[in-house]
């Protein structure tokens, strides 16, 4: 599903975020990536985004290698490459239905999928109820499960979520990523960079270790 071959990112001021990173994730997986502040866990998510390219090395996802990938292709990428951030990135003036059917509305999806798939999804997080609140209403995670709910709404293989529960306390923390886990097991790929080892020990899933741009454990890796 995601394969790195040998690859590095040299930002333009000389700093080497990842260095030589090789890995394969597989259909289906659960992997936490963990490491410092600084470490180049973020750059790996914009590099499997296309929001960045390597300087050096392969990347493969879902079988297709993103340096072919040009520019006007990339929205079309993405739609099998579900992201959820820390910040949640919502539209504030817009209801929560409203902020997942928008992931469709930018696809050109029709209105009755939108109409079918839109209550779905947000019953599936637990927000059925509230398809009419404004993300101001509503606690940091439920914002957090809207914004699940949108990455998830365009059925995407790949889930990446950059620190998920950053700005969470601990209870909401931990049903995120509860919810992120059911997810997981209805077969969607996911992917999670995290800081809190608490979920880390605590889930049994397969841990990348990242310092200073290189990987220097991957508990439950296969090997290339």
């Amino acid at each position: 599903m995601i394969r790195l071959e040998h690859v590095s990112k040299t930002y333009e001021a000389g700093v080497q975020a990842v260095t030589d990173v090789s890995l394969h994730i597989a259909p289906g997986e659960f992997v936490f990536i963990v490491g410092d502040s600084g470490s180049g866990k973020s750059t790996l998510i914009k590099l499997l985004l296309k929001e960045l390219n390597p300087t050096h090395g392969k990347i493969i996802v879902g079988g297709k290698d993103l340096e072919k990938i040009n520019r006007r292709q990339i929205p079309r990428y993405r739609r099998n490459v579900g992201v959820v951030f820390q910040n949640f990135r919502l539209l504030q003036d817009r209801n929560v239905y409203e902020n997942v059917a928008f992931a469709m509305r930018v696809i050109e999806a029709p209105k009755k999928d939108i109409k079918r798939k839109v209550p779905t999804i947000l019953s599936l997080v637990g927000l059925a109820a509230k398809y009419r609140s404004l993300p101001k209403q509503l606690s940091g995670g439920e914002q957090q499960r809207v914004a699940i709910a949108r990455a998830l709404v365009n059925e995407p293989k790949i889930l990446l979520a950059d620190e998920p529960t950053g700005n969470l306390d601990n209870r909401n923390a931990w049903e995120i990523m509860k919810l992120l886990d059911e997810i997981n097991q209805r077969g969607t790929t996911v992917v999670v960079v995290t800081h809190n080892m608490d979920f880390v020990k605590t889930m049994n899933k397969r841990v990348i270790t990242i310092k200073k741009g290189v990987v220097v454990d991957d508990q439950g890796g296969e090997e290339i």
